[in-house]
């Protein structure tokens, strides 16, 4: 049985705190993490947590430099469970739309479509204009699924990290792969007057 990987790609959108705590959820999992990061997200890394360049590094089983367009992830070949990019900037989103792989990060993503596997984008912009519409809609019948990481609060969230989780773990469901914990509707979530 091939080995269960997944690509954790970070972007300098805002949220940066998405693909970190994404990383920490699969830590404990049997899934082999494979990340980028984009020199924009190193900056947004600075401006919005207190996580060092060590630390996040630590939470992934493999660390590729964005810039490295001959890594294992560039390839076909390399069998991955697909690709979850949190958060996903504007400008990445559109260079996958357009084939355009500049970088490892567009590349990787590029690769796993071709490959007919999972690509999640967590596209963190708004307001949309057109073109950002027409662009997801590019993507979406290419095969890739839009995430924007919208808040549930029927799960009554009380603090911003039950909201990443909440959000990290829903997309995490869309490459079958389970966090424990999570609110689900109609399991441990029931709507009122139900037990």
């Amino acid at each position: 049985m091939p080995p269960r990987r997944l690509i954790i790609a970070i972007t300098g959108a805002t949220g940066f705190v998405y693909g970190a705590r994404a990383l920490e959820m699969l830590r404990p999992l049997e899934i082999e993490t494979h990340l980028v990061v984009s020199k924009s997200a190193e900056l947004t890394r600075r401006y919005e947590t207190g996580i060092t360049r060590e630390q996040l590094f630590a939470l992934a089983d493999e660390v590729h430099p964005v810039g490295d367009i001959g890594a294992s992830l560039a390839s076909g070949s390399f069998r991955t469970l697909g690709m979850l990019v949190a958060p996903c900037s504007i400008k990445t989103m559109s260079e996958i739309a357009t084939g355009t792989t500049t970088n490892l990060i567009s590349r990787a993503a590029d690769v796993v479509l071709k490959e007919r596997r999972r690509l999640v984008l967590m596209l963190r912009e708004t307001p949309l204009h057109l073109g950002h519409l027409r662009t997801m809609t590019s993507l979406t019948e290419m095969g890739a699924i839009m995430f924007p990481p919208v808040p549930a609060f029927y799960a009554r969230p009380t603090t911003l990290e039950e909201m990443v989780d909440h959000s990290v773990a829903r997309a995490l469901d869309l490459f079958d792969i389970d966090i424990d914990g999570m609110p689900r509707w109609g399991e441990n979530l029931h709507p009122p007057g139900r037990a």
